[in-house]
């Protein structure tokens, strides 16, 4: 097994120190919370961006950020990551704006209550309830699902939801580096599950509290890959990293989505660790790829000239 660049792996240890070691020493949520919100934050200027507001999605509270390109400017719906349970609004600021600035596109970001005091299926619903918002409040304009890690997750069960109850349309989904699979029996989970940041020990802590019932680990709301119908789903963009515990998740997925007739762009980054795409890491060319990748493909797909507008 190949061991990532020095650099690569300075910032894993980085990123692990900072990061509270769950299911194993640390198991209370409280305890969990505190630790996240007391990290120290490296100093940084907020990409600037036109007007970010605060605002009420129908009882669920999300981030608008307008990068006053255009009137009538696409819109893209941002779930973060965090397994489900940790991170919100603040921790995934800057990418948000950055993901405005990159595309054009008015980004609206995703409050949804967290596990595990709120467990499946309050995540995808109040996702859901979002999307319903923001295509009533941006009438017109084309729409698109984006999320990291578990926000990723939801982003894809998004478009199955829209799919299935009858709207919103929704020209395209990104997902980046995604939490889809809750048996985590792929290799990838076994090859990268110490030493990389995200662990095995996170991934079954954040699957055990988001999932309370045994027949959630096969709902479509929440596993995708449990042998859900894809068909019908908008065009994908799915990022892995090579030295991810959920690379295989991403790279089953995008088979079960060209197997279904989806089209996928997938783009693998083999000497990338999970969270390199929304972390502020500067000094990798790879990173720096992936992002002006990733925001490239939401500018065209978004793009009325470039799909069929039917």
């Amino acid at each position: 097994m190949t061991e990532p660049a020095p650099e690569v792996q300075a910032l894993i240890d980085l990123a692990t120190a900072n990061f509270p070691p769950l299911g194993t020493e640390m198991t209370d949520i409280t305890e969990i919370r505190a630790f996240f919100a007391a990290r120290p934050k490296p100093p940084a200027t907020p990409p600037p961006i036109a007007r970010v507001e605060n605002a009420d999605a129908d009882g669920v509270p999300v981030r608008v950020y307008d990068p006053g390109v255009h009137e009538n400017a696409p819109v893209i719906l941002y779930c973060h990551g965090g397994g489900f349970v940790l991170c919100d609004l603040e921790t995934h600021d800057g990418f948000c704006r950055a993901l405005a600035r990159g595309t054009g596109a008015t980004v609206v970001a995703v409050d949804y209550r967290r596990a595990p005091e709120h467990p499946f299926p309050a995540a995808p619903e109040d996702a859901y309830t979002a999307l319903l918002w923001a295509a009533r409040t941006f009438p017109g304009s084309r729409v698109a699902v984006a999320g990291d890690s578990a926000g990723g997750n939801l982003a894809t069960v998004l478009t199955l939801l829209a799919r299935d109850r009858g709207g919103p349309r929704i020209a395209c989904q990104a997902l980046y580096y995604p939490m889809l699979d809750p048996t985590r029996s792929r290799p990838s989970h076994r090859e990268h599950g110490r030493g990389r940041f995200l662990t095995s020990d996170h991934l079954r802590w954040y699957w055990d509290a988001y999932l309370r019932e045994p027949a959630d680990r096969t709902d479509r709301r929440a596993a995708p890959l449990a042998g859900a119908d894809l068909s019908g789903l908008p065009p994908a963009h799915i990022v892995t990293a090579g030295f991810d515990p959920l690379r295989d998740d991403g790279l089953a997925y995008a088979e079960a989505l060209t197997a279904a007739g989806v089209p996928v762009a997938a783009h693998h980054y083999a000497g990338m660790f999970h969270g390199f795409l929304t972390m502020a890491v500067d000094g990798l060319p790879e990173a720096a790829e992936a992002r002006a990748t990733a925001f490239g493909f939401l500018r065209t797909a978004l793009d009325r000239t470039a799909l069929d507008p039917h």
